[in-house]
């Protein structure tokens, strides 16, 4: 069952005007990611990629990302559109955020912009912003969209929407 999107504000887009499928677009917001007192990422060149009842995940290039902070994952997954994804712990100190950060290093021809870059799940950190606003994490145990004041939903990851 599909549900009703939201009312969409001024300032608003609607994640129901996404497309699916997805795509990737340039991101024109800056970034940030901080976790106990680092900045583990800030650019102005993410890319987001754009899917029907998902918020934005957000794609950093890994020259935007802290030096010696990424250490390769145990495990993968594939996703239909952009292909084998690879995951990554995040590394401060000795805290250590297991499998929060993904990437893929031969994205599908439609997701080539997305070479080089890793996107993050929002939860595990102190705080992830898009233009200074600390965004919501997607909720749901797999997804990785941010939510900001500037989406209208519902938003898959909700209880019910595994159908949507």
């Amino acid at each position: 069952m599909r549900p009703h999107p939201d009312p969409v504000r001024p300032g608003q887009e609607s994640v129901w005007s996404y497309p699916r499928p997805a795509i990737a677009q340039p991101a024109d917001a800056r970034i940030m990611i901080e976790h106990r007192g680092i900045v583990v990422a800030s650019t102005r060149a993410a890319i987001r990629t754009l899917e029907t009842s998902h918020p934005p995940s957000y794609y950093i290039p890994r020259a935007d990302i802290a030096p010696d902070i990424l250490r390769r994952a145990a495990g993968s997954s594939f996703c239909e559109w952009k292909g084998a994804a690879t995951y990554w712990d995040v590394v401060i100190g000795d805290d250590v955020l297991p499998r929060i950060g993904w990437s893929y290093a031969k994205p599908t021809p439609g997701f080539a912009s997305l070479r080089d870059h890793v996107a993050f799940y929002a939860a595990p950190f102190d705080r992830c912003s898009v233009d200074g606003e600390t965004v919501v994490p997607q909720p749901g145990e797999f997804y990785g969209g941010w939510i900001t004041s500037a989406l209208a939903g519902p938003f898959k990851g909700i209880p019910g929407s595994r159908g949507w």
